[in-house]
Formats: structure tokens, C-alpha cells, sequence
């Protein structure tokens, strides 16, 4: 039996991402806000300037589904994406505006936004993160729906027995 992944590896969100760099109005900048955030497509599709504060390096995380929200902080390549972003579209109250597309990365199964907040925290608990700690991250309210990343981690136990 052949199990559906639900999530992107790391490998392949690069490769989506380099796909975005070529191809997209924006650049990875989205991608990167979805994937190194845990943001829900309508997290990233409501976020406006007024929850980043690019002098400070900081992302005012604001969860929907009654999530817990929080401050993230924004490094460097994000900061000088959304500064272009920003100087490219000064008007706009939200950070993003919809585009279509996604079959130019050419992946050999179909994919959809939430799979880059699964990808999200699949890598911070292969990382090793504390499972509360990403658990706030990624705004869930109850622990169990974080417990998942660390039990269905697939190389979790890569380093048992060396």
C-alpha cells in the first residue's frame, strides 16, 4: 500500500523555490514566508505590511483556526525581498496579491500551499527543535496536531544504533 505524503521534503521545496526565483512575480519571497513560517495559504494571502516590521526583523504572525499567534523573527534574503517587494509595490496594503500558476517546477505529484507548512514543520522537528517550542511556532493550539511532525518525521531514527 502506497502512502499519499502530505508534505514536501526539503529537497523539493528548494526546488520549488529556484523554480519561483525564475519564474515569479515575487521571486521565492512567498514560498519563503509559507515555508520557513508554517503559514497557511490564507495566512500568507491576508498578510499585510502592517504585520512586518522590516526595520526590526521581525513577522507579526497572525494565525486563523483560533491558532495561537506570535513574532517570528525575518532574516536576511527575506529582508531584502520584501524591501524590493515593497519598493516594487507601495501602495498595496497587503504584502501579496494572487498568481497562478505551479507547473513549472515540473514535480512528479501534485502540490498545494499546505504542503510547504507541512514541509515546515517536518524539517524543525528533523532539526531536533523542541516539539513545544514548534508547536507555538507554527500556532497550533493543541500539542497534538504538532506531536504529528515528530511521529511521522521519516528519518527520525536515521542516527539510532551508530
Amino acid at each position: 500500500m502506497t502512502v499519499k505524503r502530505r508534505y514536501l521534503t526539503e529537497r523539493e521545496v528548494e526546488r520549488l523555490m529556484d523554480c519561483a526565483r525564475k519564474h515569479g512575480r515575487y521571486g521565492a519571497s512567498r514560498r519563503d514566508h509559507a515555508y520557513r513560517h508554517g503559514l497557511r495559504a490564507s495566512e500568507v494571502c491576508d498578510l499585510q505590511w502592517q504585520q512586518i516590521e522590516l526595520s526590526e526583523g521581525r513577522l507579526h504572525v497572525h494565525r486563523v483556526k483560533n491558532g495561537i499567534s506570535s513574532v517570528h523573527p525575518i532574516r536576511g534574503d527575506e529582508m531584502r525581498a520584501l524591501r524590493k517587494l515593497r519598493r516594487d509595490y507601495p501602495r498595496d496594503a497587503h504584502v501579496f496579491v494572487s498568481e497562478r500558476g505551479g507547473e513549472a517546477a515540473k514535480m512528479p505529484f501534485p502540490i498545494h500551499p499546505h504542503m510547504l507548512r507541512q514541509a515546515c514543520g517536518f524539517k524543525l522537528a528533523n532539526d531536533g527543535h523542541d516539539t513545544r517550542a514548534l508547536q507555538h511556532y507554527l500556532g497550533h493550539k493543541n500539542i497534538q496536531h504538532t506531536v504529528r511532525y515528530t511521529e511521522l518525521a521519516p528519518d527520525r531514527f536515521e542516527n539510532f544504533w551508530r
